[in-house]
């Protein structure tokens, strides 16, 4: 997916530099061309020499190389292009690109880059946490740029915290992904709820269950590596979004995954409601721990929270789809028929709990996929990365249909 194509790396100052050596030797094993750029300070943290010898091609750092009137022209590089990569992107950096601070050669070569341009910032948890670094960000987002999320780890400080430069392994995912032939859902715009919801008893204790998210996000990754725009409604998971194409709003509870999805779908091609949402909340909440007293038994009364799906339904347009899914644990197959005609959906995703390495907590997942007309297709026992893959070519193919006069 990379073969062929020109790709900038522009390399700031940042510990994480050391990583772009990692990046050069991905990018060209996979026949890419890469041209450094790198900004004054990145050179303290890595070599011009080392990074020229493996993407083969002189580094670029300054306007002028030699004093003979020759000069590195920020504008052919801009057109030379399909890509570029500022991995790391400190928060000076940041600021500077999302202020149109033009004072060294990367950033002139990025004001006049026509590629996409994809940016994998690094830095302590503190400086990613700015209120200024997050305004940066959300204005490179507002560009056009795509933003490769920092991880959460240990950090250079000897803190541990968000800040931490996506590893040069996932960095080239994002790019194959981007590069892919496979963009039928380009300018689709896509709603994915996924994981559990948490509904709170008293501070310390909560209502919640075993889904782990993993389903949800696969599903989120196989439709942004498709070409849409998808915005991901998360419950509380230790999972992350790779794909930048990903927006991810995190929720806690169920009320507040409702507000947001009925907020979003509006605006959406398309819905699919992954997550496993509670049915119930307490019907009080304790403000202070609940203590255990003389007596042994505790009485919780529940109350039904809102039904996202049946809200979806009633509110979907003839030009919107929404996809749900049903875990279940008997009469798996007319349960799940039941509800894809209460909850109109166009497709529901059938899970039982009684397959062997289906369901909550597993990298793995058997399901049935049941459409309005009738039609159902049963998956076996695969990857939920490739049963996202499947679940996303069938929708495809009804995205085709509703086209079709």
């Amino acid at each position: 997916m990379l073969s062929g194509k020109n790709i900038i790396l522009g390399i700031t100052g940042s510990i994480a530099a050391y990583k772009a050596a990692c990046l050069i030797r991905a990018f060209v094993k996979r026949g890419a061309e890469v041209q450094v750029v790198i900004t004054p300070a990145g050179k303290e943290f890595i070599t011009p020499l080392t990074l020229a010898t493996l993407s083969r091609h002189p580094v670029i750092s300054e306007f002028f190389s030699n004093r003979d009137g020759t000069w590195n022209s920020h504008v052919d590089l801009g057109l030379w292009a399909d890509a570029m990569l500022v991995a790391p992107a400190s928060a000076s950096t940041i600021g500077k690109m999302a202020n149109g601070v033009a004072d060294n050669m990367l950033i002139t070569t990025y004001l006049s880059c026509k590629a996409p341009v994809f940016v994998a910032p690094a830095m302590d948890l503190d400086m990613y946490a700015h209120p200024s670094t997050q305004q940066n960000l959300a204005k490179l987002r507002s560009y056009g740029n795509y933003i490769i999320e920092s991880e959460t780890g240990f950090l250079a400080s000897g803190l541990e915290g968000k800040g931490r430069m996506s590893e040069p392994d996932d960095i080239v995912k994002v790019l194959e992904g981007f590069f892919s032939s496979r963009r039928e859902l380009r300018r689709k715009k896509i709603l994915i709820t996924a994981g559990p919801t948490y509904e709170k008893i008293d501070p310390v204790r909560f209502i919640g269950n075993y889904s782990s998210g993993k389903m949800g996000f696969a599903l989120a990754e196989a439709c942004a590596g498709r070409g849409a725009d998808v915005t991901l409604v998360s419950g509380p998971v230790t999972l992350k979004t790779l794909h930048p194409s990903v927006k991810r709003i995190d929720v806690e509870s169920a009320d507040e995954m409702h507000d947001e999805a009925v907020r979003i779908f509006p605006s959406c091609d398309l819905a699919i409601l992954c997550a496993a949402v509670a049915d119930y909340r307490p019907e009080q909440r304790i403000m202070e721990k609940i203590k255990r007293g003389r007596n042994d038994a505790l009485t919780i009364s529940l109350v039904s929270n809102k039904d996202i799906a049946a809200t979806l339904g009633n509110d979907k347009r003839t030009d919107q789809m929404l996809v749900g899914f049903a875990l279940e644990t008997n009469d798996e197959l007319t349960n799940a028929k039941e509800k894809l005609q209460r909850k109109n959906f166009d497709m529901i995703v059938l899970n039982s709990l009684n397959d062997v390495g289906a369901g909550f907590g597993y990298d793995t997942n058997k399901v049935t996929l049941i459409d309005k007309y009738g039609r159902e297709m049963e998956l076996p026992l695969q990857s939920k990365t490739e049963v996202a893959e499947k679940i996303v070519d069938y929708l495809v193919h009804m995205c085709l249909q509703m086209q079709s006069p």
